[in-house]
């Protein structure tokens, strides 16, 4: 299972939310099933429905 809280202690250099969108898109493609959000992400761009967002990059980057 994919935790937020992991990849943000692994990619600590993260610069803004879209750049976790990457990297959370990546990882689907990868082979990850589960995504778990565990924590809210720290950047000062996160939007109120970073929920909703990292859900659709996860789902849509699994499919392909």
């Amino acid at each position: 299972m994919l935790c937020l809280s992991e990849i943000l202690l692994q990619h600590h250099d993260l610069q803004n939310f879209d750049e976790l969108v990457s990297v959370v898109e990546r990882k689907a493609r990868g082979g990850e099933l589960f995504f778990r959000m565990d924590v809210r992400p720290p950047f000062l761009d996160t939007p109120e429905s970073w929920e909703d967002r990292l859900e659709a990059a996860f789902a849509v980057a699994g499919k392909r």
